[in-house]
């Protein structure tokens, strides 16, 4: 083991009934400045058909932008129903969409040791001026080559600002309310997405530049996310596992609007404590008493991704326009998806600290599944590939869409992000952030570059896919995941002790965990 054979054991025992304090104003603005991260990352989805979306009613659908950097996509779209589920298919603009999440992927790994040794307030400054030059790259752009190093830039600010954001928020926020605010930074996605379909709908209109403008303008957070990076207080667990005790205990004082943070303090100082003689976290994190937290990082974005977002939302203009929409129809009904996830993520806001996490992720999946099946059997039997919806199926698609909108908003689109930012401790926060970002983006760039073909393939039966996965991670949280609602995040480690399974992989006492430290 890294830290060495007499290392402590991090927190020793529960001391949540005497944390004291309350959601003070300085809390809410230091969680409202650092969600905007969220914002970019949704804007730049909603902008230029990234995250999922290589056909999305946005500057990738755009003529002007078409003919100038993809002029086969371009001759393919002109071509209007030779192929409903194929004629959108390029690997080209795939590869362009994807090289956003390769970029991201490999710098949330560089993120996490700058998170850990200089703090969240560096990643998230360091993200926002990525974001500013890939956007500055992007509008400028007069070559394939000069908008591919943008989206990479852009890629580099999502490698920083998904790793340094969520952790930023859970360590910001009280107990028992950590839940909520920690879903400020899918809230602020939801935002940007809804944003950036308002401003394409405008946009597209402005021949032949308006593409420039949409990607343009998302330096304007980006800025704010800089800025705000440089004037954010750092987290008090972030000051402590640094050394500086005393004004992390300030800061604490400050943040909770209280001077009895003693049990709060005393946690978080026995957590620096053990993080400090951790010298290698992405060594320490595969040992046994960080199994399950290893386990969640992987698999919950994963499944998020995995839920067919891309195929119900991101894409749901391109289905739209295939299904015989106009342009102008397309967009409403990208603006109208984009309002039922920033309406649902207010739900999961009010609800997560109150029903629990389980409740929100098993509900939400049982509807996901009724309406990826729903879906399916429309396209299957009214669907071919030279035929449209009736006006009827029409508008049921736009409802089954929304409903399913609404689900994951309300459950596995935040929640994704929000459990694994709060489950780790403190010696292995940063690391396991990046796993899981790293992880996020790695499956988002494999579907992004594969969804055409998968469509293309397996037409309507790529919802009957999703809904598969939908099931078996369902499956996954009424087995595996605890209930970490109320739980304080530094005593975290304890609630895993509990589970009924997790209890049975971790090791019984510190000795045969850093036995199982030495032996990797």
């Amino acid at each position: 083991m890294a830290g060495g054979s007499f290392a402590p054991a991090g927190v020793a025992k529960e001391r949540a009934e005497q944390y004291k304090g309350r959601v003070t104003p300085y809390v809410v603005i230091a969680c409202l400045v650092a969600a905007i991260g969220g914002s970019i990352f949704g804007y730049d989805i909603g902008i230029s058909g990234t995250f999922f979306n290589d056909q999305q009613v946005g500057v990738t659908s755009m003529n002007p932008f078409l003919k100038k950097f993809f002029p086969t996509v371009y001759r393919n779209k002109m071509r209007a129903h030779e192929n409903n589920y194929c004629k959108y298919n390029n690997q080209g603009l795939a590869a362009f969409t994807s090289s956003l999440y390769l970029a991201g992927l490999v710098s949330s790994l560089v993120a996490s040791p700058i998170t850990r040794n200089y703090g969240r307030r560096a990643s998230i400054v360091c993200g926002g001026l990525s974001f500013l030059v890939g956007a500055t790259l992007n509008a400028a752009a007069v070559n394939i080559e000069m908008l591919i190093l943008g989206r990479i830039m852009l890629g580099v600010g999502i490698g920083f600002g998904n790793q340094a954001v969520p952790l930023y928020l859970s360590e910001m926020a009280p107990t028992h309310l950590r839940g909520g605010l920690n879903m400020m930074f899918q809230l602020a996605t939801t935002l940007g997405i809804f944003t950036a379909n308002m401003i394409n709908y405008g946009t597209q209109k402005i021949d032949p530049w308006g593409w420039r403008l949409s990607l343009g303008l998302a330096a304007f957070p980006a800025f704010l996310m800089t800025v705000g990076g440089l004037l954010l207080p750092e987290t008090p667990n972030s000051l402590m596992e640094r050394g500086a005790k005393e004004k992390g205990r300030k800061t604490l004082e400050k943040i909770r609007g209280t001077n009895d943070v003693n049990a709060e303090y005393e946690d978080i100082q026995e957590a620096s404590e053990f993080a400090n003689s951790i010298k290698h976290p992405f060594r320490n994190i595969f040992q046994k008493r960080n199994r399950p937290q290893l386990v969640m990082a992987f698999f919950m974005p994963t499944f998020q991704i995995l839920t067919g977002i891309n195929s119900i939302l991101f894409y749901a203009p391109v289905l739209f326009q295939s299904m015989g929409f106009g342009g102008d129809a397309a967009l409403y009904s990208s603006a109208l998806t984009g309002a039922v996830l920033a309406f649902s993520t207010l739900i999961s806001i009010a609800t997560v600290d109150r029903l629990g996490r389980r409740v929100l992720l098993i509900s939400g999946g049982i509807q996901m599944i009724t309406c990826q099946v729903v879906v399916a059997i429309i396209l299957g039997v009214k669907f071919g590939n030279n035929e449209e919806l009736s006006k009827g199926f029409s508008i049921l698609v736009v409802i089954v869409i929304c409903l399913f909108v609404l689900a994951f908003g309300w459950s596995w689109g935040p929640l994704g992000w929000t459990i694994p930012s709060e489950i780790f401790p403190l010696e292995t926060r940063s690391a396991g952030q990046s796993i899981t970002v790293a992880v996020n983006l790695l499956f988002t760039f494999v579907i992004a570059q594969s969804f055409l073909s998968l469509l293309c393939a397996l037409k309507y039966g790529i919802f009957l896919f999703f809904a598969g996965w939908i099931i078996v991670m369902t499956v996954f949280v009424y087995v595996f995941l605890p209930e970490t609602k109320g739980v304080p995040i530094e005593e975290m480690i304890l609630m895993w002790r509990k589970h009924w399974f997790w209890k049975n992989v971790m090791p019984s006492n510190v000795d045969d965990d850093q036995s199982n430290g030495n032996a990797i």
